[in-house]
């Protein structure tokens, strides 16, 4: 009987707390309990009697919709392909060089990602793109603006991107053009004096030649300069920073003997660069059509496929003009001719993969094959030693990339002409000053006992590999 009694209870207690019954006060329950409509009386007479008594409820923010959520997505995807271009070019770099170099070039390339990052949210976007900031420090006047420091805010509902997504890509993009540079002055700057460098670059000289273009400054404004995803904004900047850092610091020892001929400093893994290589082949689906900045719509993917394509046949153009006319030069299929034929491709097709046809992509490829092959020599006919070919590839490249995008592009050839005139000689004039007057103060190249030591030992104090 009692069983069964408290099997009735406990049914009674489940059907009220679900609604089915209603709840009495009972003695088999909490005492003095009250009831759930007695409840909800004294609630509502404790509540405020008017609305303006009650505390505002916090507006939610607007929802943009899935197209948002999908290009904010995408974007992010692309910086993500972009950063790990960083992979790619330590690799390279390592596996061209000496051994004994192998742990100052990663640490060098590790060091533009991290400095470059602090720094282009600290100052960099804000000189970059002045305009995003509701109300800028420095009003840009078409050569200089600042926003401000850190991320500009945005509640605009028709915007495109998180302005948090934004900063990532334009980020990854500044690391880049500062990490060309670690190639061309291997094996014989000193470490505190490439931090320098790359502090300037990144702070400075990156986001002022950007904001001229991709910012709304002069050279967009007046002249309406085309470079899509930054063939000299980018890559001709680093590179004619690189051909400033190789002059200024002079060869390595023993690159060339004392007549002058070039006497080549063995890699020491090639296997390394091959997979460099391949690693920024791939980052670049990230750089040129996460450049499009559109994804939800037809036309806009349509667009970004065809860059990704012209980027695919660009880059294997230039890597077959690279061996081949290696191969008719010096009588032998160059692997590192070809590689650096694979970037050159890569490089050309960055200004003009979105205006351009697909055979029009391979001829700016196999142009860029054969300028990258006939830069170097002529670089070696100069006495400039630049180990990776950085300026071959991302220098002349870059250049001839905005100037296809006048002859296949449809651009205007004399803008553009004007547009490399001003980007090259700000970064290369700003980054020989500041090489000259390292050099002058005693801090840019590292003895050489130490650089016949290596700089792993002689910088860092390690080895990148246990004999």
């Amino acid at each position: 009987m009692r069983k069964q009694l408290a099997l009735v209870l406990m049914s009674c207690v489940f059907l009220m707390g679900s609604g089915i019954l209603p709840s009495v006060s009972s003695p088999f329950l909490t005492l003095n309990t009250v009831s759930a409509q007695e409840a909800d009386t004294a609630a509502a007479a404790e509540a405020p009697a008017t609305v303006e008594e009650a505390a505002p409820a916090e507006e939610a923010a607007p929802d943009l919709g899935i197209g948002y959520a999908f290009d904010n997505a995408m974007l992010f995807l692309c910086a993500c392909f972009v950063m790990l271009m960083q992979a790619g070019f330590a690799m390279v770099e390592a596996g061209f060089n000496s051994s004994k170099n192998v742990v100052n070039i990663l640490a060098k390339n590790l060091m533009d990602m991290c400095v470059g990052a602090l720094l282009f949210y600290i100052v960099g976007f804000g000189i970059m793109y002045p305009g995003s900031y509701a109300e800028p420090v420095i009003a840009g006047n078409g050569y200089f603006g600042f926003g401000g420091f850190g991320i500009y805010e945005s509640s605009d509902p028709e915007r495109s991107f998180s302005p948090q997504v934004d900063w990532l890509f334009q980020a990854v993009f500044a690391a880049t053009a500062a990490t060309i540079v670690s190639g061309a002055v291997a094996g014989r700057m000193k470490f505190e004096a490439y931090m320098i460098y790359t502090i300037v670059i990144t702070a400075l000289v990156y986001p002022v030649s950007g904001y001229w273009d991709w910012g709304g400054g002069w050279l967009e404004a007046d002249y309406g300069f085309v470079d899509f995803a930054g063939s000299v904004l980018v890559h001709a900047v680093g590179g004619f920073a690189g051909l400033a850092g190789a002059i200024i610091l002079g060869p390595r020892l023993g690159r060339f003997s004392a007549n002058g001929k070039p006497q080549a400093i063995p890699a020491h893994n090639l296997a390394l660069s091959t997979l460099g290589v391949f690693i920024l082949w791939f980052g670049w689906y990230g750089f040129n059509p996460g450049s499009y900045l559109a994804f939800q719509e037809t036309d806009a993917i349509d667009g970004t496929m065809l860059v990704a394509v012209n980027t695919t046949l660009a880059a294997a153009a230039g890597g077959c003009a690279g061996m081949i006319l290696a191969w008719i030069l010096f009588g032998k299929p160059d692997l590192t001719m070809a590689l650096n034929g694979v970037l050159a491709g890569l490089v050309g097709i960055t200004a003009n993969c979105d205006a351009v046809s697909n055979v029009n992509a391979i001829i700016i490829g196999l142009v860029a094959g054969v300028l990258v092959v006939l830069a170097t020599i002529l670089l070696d006919k100069l006495r400039i030693d630049d180990p990776v070919g950085a300026f071959p590839v991302h220098g002349v490249c870059g250049v001839w990339g905005v100037l296809a995008a006048g002859i296949f592009g449809g651009a205007n050839l004399t803008n553009q002409a004007i547009g490399i005139v001003a980007v090259c000689a700000w970064s290369f004039v700003t980054m020989f000053i500041l090489f000259s007057i390292l050099k002058v103060v005693g801090i840019l190249r590292v003895s050489a006992e130490d650089e016949e030591q290596g700089l792993d030992v002689s910088e860092h104090g390690m080895h990148a590999y246990i004999h």
